[in-house]
């Protein structure tokens, strides 16, 4: 069988490229430990308040030792609900010191939701009947939109809260 020069160099390129990807992604997988979440929690999105992590009292931010912290989200209808404060009004930031070890647990009711800590490594899809959870150690200190990056309906731009690492 002859091959044109110029299908020689697309099969070549084609080949090379295919090695390339695939070594590109044995190296996240094996080496970095990306993979797909395989040990996802679920709960059963018609009672998600009868799990103990998104009752009203445990909502928001924990502290559970020095510069380690748990922060339980319930993702509903163009919300975050992170808790109330003293006054009884809802919480819309959180706030930790910078070198905090913070572990996001998040979960919804109603439709997929996205939870991005926009400028932080923070990024997760929020699907009901499970909770998902992020664990990160912010060292950056600032101000951080927390938006929903999946579309979940008209009121989705109001979907929003803050993360705020402070020295």
């Amino acid at each position: 069988m002859h091959l044109h020069k110029y299908e020689k160099i697309w099969l070549i390129f084609g080949i090379a490229s295919l090695i390339i990807f695939l070594a590109i992604l044995g190296y996240g997988a094996f080496w970095k430990g990306t993979h797909p979440q395989s040990h996802g929690e679920t709960i059963n999105p018609n009672h998600v308040d009868q799990n103990e992590s998104f009752q009203e009292e445990h909502l928001g931010l924990n502290k559970i030792g020095d510069k380690r912290y748990v922060v339980n989200i319930l993702a509903s209808t163009f919300n975050y609900d992170l808790g109330k404060d003293k006054d009884g009004n809802p919480v819309k930031q959180i706030r930790v010191p910078k070198g905090s070890n913070v572990l996001f647990q998040v979960t919804t009711k109603d439709v997929v939701h996205g939870f991005n800590a926009a400028g932080t490594n923070v990024n997760m899809i929020v699907e009901p009947g499970y909770i998902s959870s992020y664990e990160t150690v912010l060292n950056k200190p600032g101000v951080y939109t927390i938006v929903c990056n999946e579309y979940c309906g008209v009121g989705h731009h109001m979907m929003y809260a803050t993360l705020e690492v402070y020295e």
